[in-house]
């Protein structure tokens, strides 16, 4: 990998429907250039899949984060599959795997189920993730694409139209409007360990404060080193960033506990990335049985 790949992998990691021809523009190469190193990206691994990446609030269910501690990772995702379906699950270096479940009934009553039957594993941290910014309208059109997106978000309108039976204005009318949907993401998933000499992390800030501000200051102070759009969640913002060298990693982090704003800082080293699907494909099919046009989540509060 060199900088144009990784310039290329950032913008995909954004939205992968991007066209080649804009990512070429924006980064200084032709959209031929870029198409050559995306097909060399999937080759080599670095790029593993296409994926359409949905906030479960937007389909009705509640997310639980979970950070535990433990070898033994199939033992832990068997044990929070009987709380509810995983939603990612991303180890780290250190033994530490960063893992989500959607659960339809109430978050709280989840989550202390699942701190005893982990009772045999070490677990840093779990919470409830509440984010009352997500705001969707999704009607059964809508519904319908998205499941067609699901096996490859990069189709083309005429096919995704071939497929649906919809036409190409009412597709590329619901793209537009999914793709600006801060709950639903055009993505990738990405290997880290094929990733050469560069180095993807994220950190978890922790903020007392004008949460905007801080963004907007983080922002400011490393830009050039996000590899994808940062997540803010409450009082927390997430930071998706890349280095060449694994101690500028901790002067990153250092520089973050500067700032007078930041309460607590946690850094994860990702070794794999997974985003599991099985619970988008049930809401589909449950959503699809429903007479409704719009959907209004019904999540606990």
């Amino acid at each position: 990998m060199d900088k144009l790949d990784i310039e290329i992998l950032s913008h995909l990691l954004n939205n992968c429907r991007t066209p080649d021809s804009q990512i070429g523009k924006e980064i200084g190469i032709s959209g031929v250039a870029v198409k050559y190193r995306i097909q060399k990206m999937v080759e080599q691994k670095i790029i593993k899949e296409f994926t359409l990446k949905i906030e479960p609030p937007v389909l009705g269910y509640s997310v639980v984060y979970f950070v535990v501690i433990g070898k033994e990772l199939d033992d832990i995702l068997d044990k929070i599959r009987l709380v509810g379906e995983p939603f990612f699950v991303i180890p780290c270096v250190g033994g530490i795997t960063v893992c989500s479940i959607v659960v339809k009934e109430n978050p709280e009553h989840a989550m202390e189920i699942a701190k005893n039957i982990l009772r045999d594993v070490r677990v840093l941290s779990i919470f409830e993730a509440k984010n009352p910014e997500i705001r969707s309208d999704l009607t059964k059109t809508d519904i319908e694409i998205i499941d067609i997106l699901l096996k490859d978000p990069r189709l083309k309108i005429e096919k995704i139209s071939k497929i649906s039976g919809f036409s190409t204005k009412t597709i590329a009318r619901s793209l537009d409007k999914l793709q600006n949907d801060e709950a639903i993401q055009f993505t990738l998933i990405h290997d880290p360990r094929n990733m050469g000499k560069y180095i993807p992390f994220a950190i978890l800030v922790s903020v007392d404060g004008d949460i905007r501000k801080t963004l907007a200051k983080l922002e400011k102070k490393f830009e050039g080193s996000f590899l994808q759009n940062p997540f803010v969640h409450l009082n927390k913002i997430v930071m998706f960033l890349y280095s060449d060298n694994i101690y500028k990693i901790d002067e990153v982090s250092q520089k973050i506990h500067e700032f007078d704003e930041v309460q607590s800082v946690d850094l994860f080293i990702p070794k794999q990335i997974n985003f599991l699907q099985k619970w988008i494909k049930n809401a589909i099919a449950h959503t699809k049985k429903s007479k409704k046009l719009h959907l209004i989540p019904e999540i606990h509060s």
